[in-house]
């Protein structure tokens, strides 16, 4: 059975939208975007290379795919992550997309519990969701997460998009790695209890 796993580029202050460019996510006025960049170092590059070999597949929320499918295809091979996610199954909910051109894309279909359900338990490794804040927050409201991969960036941004928002109930997260790096980001994981 393969465990979904959550990964996520966050703030102190929980903010996950438009880690990557200025223009990346403008939704509600934000104008912050592009915060993760100065954060970047050699550390989380290879942890990012380390966490694509337990990865079988991926879930993509509409949004997220759509900024994806913009960049990665035309990536060169000898970037490893480029190759990895040109490669592997990806799985998008969508109720809107239907002409999926990426790749071994295929759109998720009909109810989102029951189906990410049946992809967990066909196969092995680890399925992994990128972004996605809308989808994550419908996997979370379902106990779909098996754990998280955060970066939590020392930075403060007092507005956005939060990763966790309204869960129903509290959840307990057990922590099974805490790595810094040199410019203060925090890589942690965590399994759900």
């Amino acid at each position: 059975m393969r465990k979904l796993i959550v990964v996520e580029f966050v703030t102190l202050d929980g903010v996950m939208q438009g880690l990557g460019s200025p223009d990346e996510d403008r939704d509600g006025g934000f104008e912050h975007g592009g915060w993760a960049g100065p954060f970047f170092d050699d550390a989380q590059a290879t942890a990012a290379v380390e966490g694509l070999r337990p990865t079988t597949a991926y879930l993509f929320g509409r949004r997220t795919y759509e900024k994806m499918i913009g960049f990665w295809p035309s990536q060169p091979d000898d970037n490893p992550m480029a190759a990895h996610l040109n490669a592997t199954p990806k799985y998008v909910a969508t109720r809107t997309l239907t002409d999926l051109t990426w790749s071994n894309a295929r759109r998720l279909d009909g109810d989102l519990a029951s189906a990410v359900a049946e992809l967990k338990s066909a196969g092995e490794g680890a399925i992994v969701v990128l972004g996605s804040g809308v989808l994550v927050q419908a996997l979370v409201a379902n106990d779909l997460v098996d754990g998280y991969r955060l970066f939590l960036h020392p930075l403060l941004l007092g507005s956005g998009k939060r990763l966790f928002r309204e869960t129903g109930r509290p959840r307990r997260l057990r922590l099974t790695s805490c790595t810094p790096t040199s410019t203060g980001v925090l890589m942690l994981e965590y399994e759900v209890s």
